[in-house]
């Protein structure tokens, strides 16, 4: 059975990320942006912030227990003609600038390959990635490790999420969030980045396949069973790692973000839950489905208390009508 209901209430109570925590990294992402526009240093060359990765894309999740949540901003600069021919200076002047800084230079901060690291204690930690259009015309963010530009689109990355998701009848964004918690909360497929994962649920949302079946993703689990189904099925034709080709149209691939011991893993446990979920969403006892839902899914798969509905992420207005579907999806 779909139990819609249900995976409303594991969405809203389990899965999400709070509204509390979300108004947080808001405002601590705000408050970061003027430490550094108010930089003498770094401050002039910064023109703007653009929230980046799960946060702009609304698949954020609850972290496990008590471990940090993530997100990523983009620092949107203008180019010093000094450091041409070093990028990786811009990483090195953003982590400085947080270095001097009366609050942020006494907590942990760090560069990484692509972005400075700053954590707070016991709750998040951001991701600060420094972003230019080079006068060349490129778009880029920088390589630390290499000292070199790499390529970028990060509007196209939300343009081609918001497009695969209003396909998808609103439902590709609560289909990710719910096979990362699969991932972090349920030690499933381990290793598989989120841009991974994003990236191959949402090519797999065509529009031949609401032409073909107008309720292909009517609804969460109805799309749950879709999206894992199709993708399970193109993984089985690969055995080989395939490439990933970055579905903004940067020209970069994600490649480098998995090895064949992580692809295969994961393409073995998305077998595994492809076949779950179908007997589950298939069975027609309530009390056996809710129990083979629970199975995948742990006790948050559960009926509503009360009426009320999750507001932390806008639910796209869903068909009247829904159908249901027997045997494996195609």
């Amino acid at each position: 059975m779909k139990l819609t209901d249900h995976f409303n209430v594991l969405l809203k109570d389990t899965v999400n990320l709070g509204q509390v925590k979300l108004d947080l990294l808001d405002s601590r992402v705000e408050s970061v942006y003027k430490a550094l526009k108010a930089d003498e240093q770094i401050g002039p060359l910064i023109l703007g912030k653009t929230p980046q990765g799960s946060w702009a894309h609304k698949t954020i999740i609850n972290p496990v227990g008590d471990n940090e949540f993530d997100a990523d901003f983009m620092l949107n600069m203008s180019e010093n003609p000094d450091w041409s021919d070093e990028p990786k200076k811009y990483i090195e002047e953003v982590y400085a600038a947080l270095h001097r800084h009366s609050t942020y230079g006494n907590m942990p901060h760090s560069r990484k390959c692509r972005c400075v690291r700053l954590v707070y204690a016991n709750s998040m930690h951001l991701d600060i990635v420094p972003h230019l259009n080079l006068s060349d015309g490129r778009e880029v963010i920088v390589n630390r490790d290499d000292n070199d530009w790499e390529p970028t689109n990060p509007q196209g990355f939300t343009d081609w999420m918001k497009t695969k998701d209003t396909l998808a009848n609103g439902n590709l964004r609560k289909v990710i969030r719910l096979m990362k918690y699969l991932r972090d909360h349920k030690n499933s497929f381990t290793g598989t980045r989120s841009i991974l994962l994003t990236t191959l649920l949402g090519e797999q949302v065509t529009e031949l396949r609401t032409l073909l079946n107008p309720n292909y993703y009517s609804d969460v689990p109805t799309a749950l069973l879709h999206l894992v189904n199709d993708l399970d099925s193109w993984l089985q034709d690969r055995p080989t790692k395939p490439s990933i080709p970055d579905p903004s149209g940067s020209g970069v691939t994600f490649d480098h973000r998995w090895e064949q011991s992580t692809y295969s893993y994961f393409r073995d446990r998305i077998h595994s839950h492809a076949a779950e979920i179908e007997k589950a969403y298939n069975e027609e006892n309530k009390d056996r489905s809710v129990e083979l839902w629970q199975g995948i899914f742990g006790d948050g798969f559960k009926a509503p208390a009360t009426s009320s509905n999750s507001t932390k992420f806008p639910a796209a207005p869903v068909p009247a009508t829904t159908v249901g579907r027997s045997g494996r999806a195609g």
